[in-house]
């Protein structure tokens, strides 16, 4: 794992004894500042690059030396890497002592005509682009101490401050939004939260529900929606999870022609009402 020193952004490895550090939750750009980028002056113009400085300034300011942001912290060049990342990246954010959620496209608070103030949503009334990214879900739920930050990184609140919002926004109980530890939840709920998300590539929609889902899987981008196959399989070779089966029922209506595991994580979105349950074990 590697951080960048909040001081002198320099990167340091770590193979074992991390740190404290914070993590920072965001959505890309096209300004992005890769690993190969970060020392190379003309990096400094990119917006990327500020995110990078404002995210180690605040974790300075929070009394942490080290800060891992995902652009620039993995060499994604290499495969290896990259998928020791993604398998590893839920068990990250669950580490860090601070997770900063910067909303590029919020610039409120808003207070609304109904007096309801809208923390995270932006100028037209939409809750931000981050709720709908695949990859946040994770950066979401498993760190404990979470803050957002606005785009001129204004703090807005806690993650515990604004409970109450995001489950709104998410559709995902305040209980578990607080810890995945307190309630047990099944894995079709599980799916079901990342129902309505989108990823860049289409393997991602499965990969980043790697750590939520508790598996490992190596990464093959090209295998499109394969890739969620494959998620489902893996989770149902280490758990007893039947709510994994509690999909598609309303296009059953409509298609004769299904297998036993859902085509895409849409399909679970009504899997969100379910309670944990497991298959009957033999006595």
């Amino acid at each position: 794992m590697r951080l960048l020193n909040t001081r002198t952004l320099q990167l340091k490895e770590f193979v074992s004894d991390f740190p404290p550090y914070a993590i920072l939750s965001h959505t890309w750009s096209s300004e992005e500042v890769s690993f190969q980028e970060l020392h190379l002056l003309e990096a400094r113009y990119k917006r990327g690059y500020q995110k990078i400085q404002k995210c180690c300034e605040q974790a300075l300011a929070d009394n942490l030396e080290y800060a891992w942001v995902d652009a620039c912290c993995i060499d994604k060049s290499s495969s290896a890497e990259l998928s020791e990342a993604i398998n590893s990246m839920f068990q990250w954010y669950q580490n860090a002592e601070r997770c900063y959620i910067h909303l590029a496209d919020v610039e409120g608070p808003y207070r609304q005509e109904t007096e309801i103030t809208q923390l995270t949503y932006t100028l037209d009334g939409k809750a931000s682009r981050w709720y709908t990214r695949g990859w946040t879900l994770q950066e979401l739920l498993a760190p404990t101490n979470v803050v957002f930050y606005n785009q001129r990184w204004q703090r807005i609140g806690t993650k515990v401050q604004l409970l109450e919002e995001i489950s709104d926004i998410t559709k995902i109980d305040e209980i578990n939004l607080i810890s995945l530890n307190i309630k047990p939840t099944c894995i079709g709920q599980k799916l079901s939260w990342a129902a309505e998300r989108m990823t860049t590539r289409i393997e991602d929609m499965a990969y980043c529900l790697l750590g939520l889902c508790g598996v490992h899987m190596p990464l093959l981008y090209g295998e499109e929606k394969n890739s969620f196959r494959r998620l489902q399989e893996e989770i149902i070779r280490t758990s007893a999870d039947m709510s994994i089966f509690a999909w598609g029922i309303k296009q059953l209506m409509v298609r004769t022609k299904w297998g036993i595991l859902a085509p895409e994580p849409l399909q679970s979105r009504e899997a969100g009402r379910l309670d944990n349950f497991e298959r009957p074990r033999p006595i």
